[in-house]
């Protein structure tokens, strides 16, 4: 066995850019050897205060000894009491089935918040980077512009000279320009800033201050720590009356972000299209991590549930990094908002961490609340579809594109969701060892879904009702019950040849459900397409028009609101990795997977997927004869069930 490498502590990759918040942190590692098929037999950890100490067992405030365990992830602290603000250092070694020993992993340190508790989610601090401009020039005497290539979140640092402390000179940044100028105003919640500098004698470094906006710094908005100050999201800069040309180092973007590793995912194909939607996804994911808690954008800053689900999806796709996901959950389960199905969300939000973590302690601390707020029971009839009539269904959002909806009070949509839920409260139930409360679970889905297709279905379009009363059969009481598996298989077809029919006729939040429905139905070609797809509702819009980070609909013309960095529009983030390349988990932690490719109309797929066990590889080819070749690499430890792609 090779030394152990990709070391946790409490899901922290660099606990070294964060803080542990319990005093009883777990550990993971990833394991490694030239023979793929060994596995881990038994484990040692030791933890110290100094990188000295580890080497001996006397001097750790911690040595497990030889631990006979065969899992690699989530070992728990039994050592000393651990102090707050005090440093640690741990490291592991493994031995395989062959009583073969490892050597002992390169140490990582880690730092206890100074205050800490057991029920604690550990997390990074936002990071700050600096970025010098892609493109700068003097289009006209005493007026400059810099194009930093990618919108950010943070603020503008130059470094000028004056001859004198009486020049003034102009500052303007902004998320949208024309040609070589920034647009003022570019209209809804797209940002722009003017501001006025003085200059005092000689060189000195300036940051600009622009002013604040009320909404996303005041109220309900997540704020930023004093000492970031004011932030907006730009890309352009213009400094007007400066009279020396500025060189490129002299204008900085300082940017916001939670740790991010770049080189953790990777995707290309035969389709650049898709190659560049993907790239665009995956950014977007890493510019909106500003606020150390997932977020809406930038026009309230606020977390929201399906925003916080899409994010965390995206974000386990294209990193290792579970922290911000972890904790955004558990914010939203005490900062609740009112949407009906957002509350459901905290349900999927919450299998999903665990899905892809293995880790079963948030579900355990937050089960109570997710059943007695998040699913609805007490609305039930006596057929186990739920009443909502006197909440507030979403269905979509903005509103115009929910398709001419019919809100009944029993309606398909939110339905749609209580079923999927009420099975993931069952899987979370037997996760948890609660085996009365998983079967009731179990049974009240049953019941429901087929209530579900009872009442809602029409059999003579083949298609769903909007509702309990309603003869409308809108887009959206199709794709989410296709999504959730709740269409029984001799209806599907019909289900999905109506769908596909509509093409994208729903917003960017709605888009994932569409497609993951699609793909689960195994219409690749179509769910491509739609990720490939130029027309105004498509991620290539957006890039046409010079976005960098998602929006918050297809275009201004469907919410002229809207702002202009929302990664609840990168569906493709997750989609492009759990349904292109087709690696999901088959068990919680990653330890079993599932490798099913659907490259539609490509021809080659390649990529990498991060996993809490380490990275999966995939690299796919379609012959002359259209028969499929796949080469694929899973960590150590972990099983893979591989399904070749079919003509």
């Amino acid at each position: 066995m090779h030394a152990p490498t990709g070391l946790l502590c409490d899901l922290l990759a660099w606990p070294e850019l964060g803080t542990i918040r319990t005093p009883a942190p777990t550990f993971g590692w990833i394991l490694n050897s030239p023979s793929k098929p060994a596995a881990q037999r038994a484990c040692q950890v030791r933890v110290a205060t100094t990188l000295e100490k580890l080497s001996q067992a006397e001097t750790c405030v911690w040595d497990s000894g030889r631990l006979d365990r065969s899992e690699s992830l989530h070992l728990p602290y039994h050592g000393e009491v651990l102090h707050a603000e005090e440093t640690y250092s741990w490291k592991v070694r493994v031995w395989d089935h062959e009583g073969n020993a490892s050597p002992w992993s390169a140490p990582q340190s880690f730092t206890l918040d100074h205050w800490v508790e057991p029920n604690a989610t550990s997390r990074y601090r936002v990071q700050r980077h600096r970025h010098f401009p892609e493109r700068l020039l003097a289009h006209r005497e005493r007026h400059h512009f810099a194009d930093f290539g990618r919108h950010a979140f943070g603020w503008l640092e130059l470094t000028l000279e004056s001859p004198d402390d009486d020049s003034v000179i102009e500052v303007r940044l902004g998320e949208k320009a024309h040609g070589d100028a920034i647009d003022l105003h570019p209209g809804g919640t797209i940002r722009s800033a003017q501001v006025s500098l003085a200059l005092r004698r000689g060189r000195h470094i300036y940051r600009v201050a622009t002013p604040p906006d009320l909404r996303n710094t005041s109220g309900d908005a997540v704020l930023l720590p004093p000492e970031f100050g004011i932030v907006m999201p730009f890309r352009y800069v213009e400094l007007i009356g400066h009279p020396v040309p500025p060189q490129r180092d002299d204008i900085v973007q300082i940017r916001l972000e939670y740790p991010f590793d770049e080189a953790a995912s990777a995707f290309t194909s035969s389709a650049p299209a898709l190659d560049e939607v993907w790239s665009f996804c995956k950014y977007s994911i890493r510019a909106t991590t500003f606020c150390g808690v997932y977020i809406d954008g930038d026009r309230e800053r606020i977390p929201y549930e399906a925003d916080a689900y899409l994010n965390q999806l995206g974000h386990y796709a294209v990193d290792r990094e579970f922290s911000l996901g972890r904790h955004s959950h558990e914010y939203l389960l005490t900062h609740p908002t009112s949407p009906t199905e957002w509350k459901q969300f905290s349900v999927m939000t919450g299998w999903a961490d665990y899905e892809a973590t293995g880790d079963a302690r948030s579900l355990a601390r937050h089960y109570d609340v997710l059943v007695r707020e998040k699913i609805y029971l007490d609305r039930a009839r006596p057929d186990g579809l739920i009443d909502t009539h006197d909440l507030r269904d979403i269905v979509d959002w903005p509103a115009g594109e929910r398709d001419d909806y019919d809100f009944q009070p029993v309606n398909t949509v939110v339905n749609a969701f209580h079923a999927h839920t009420l099975n993931l409260m069952a899987r979370i139930a037997g996760a948890l060892g609660k085996r009365a409360d998983a079967e009731q679970f179990t049974e009240s889905a049953r019941q429901v879904t087929a209530s579900f297709h009872r009442v809602f279905f029409n059999p003579a379009t083949g298609r769903y009702r909007d509702g309990d009363g309603s003869a409308h059969e809108s887009f959206h009481a199709n794709l989410f019950p296709l999504a959730f598996g709740l269409v029984p298989d001799k209806a599907r077809a019909r289900v999905v040849d109506f769908v596909k029919s509509r093409g994208m006729a729903c917003s960017v939040y709605a888009a994932q459900f569409l497609i993951e429905g699609l793909f689960l139905s195994g219409e690749a070609d179509h769910a491509i397409g739609l990720m490939t797809s130029t027309e105004e509702r498509s991620w290539h819009n957006m890039l046409r028009q010079g976005a960098t980070i998602t929006w918050e609909a297809w275009d201004d013309r469907f919410k002229p609101n809207q702002d202009w960095n929302h990664p609840w529009g990168a569906a493709p983030a997750n989609l492009i990795p759990r349904f292109v390349l087709g690696v999901r988990p088959l068990e919680p932690g990653f330890g079993r997977v599932l490798i099913a490719p659907q490259p539609g109309p490509l021809t080659e797929i390649h990529g990498v997927v991060p996993t809490i066990r380490g990275p999966i590889r995939v690299d796919a080819r379609r012959h002359a004869d259209r028969t499929w070749t796949v080469d694929y690499e899973v960590p150590v430890g972990v099983t893979a069930d591989v399904v070749i792609p079919t003509t």
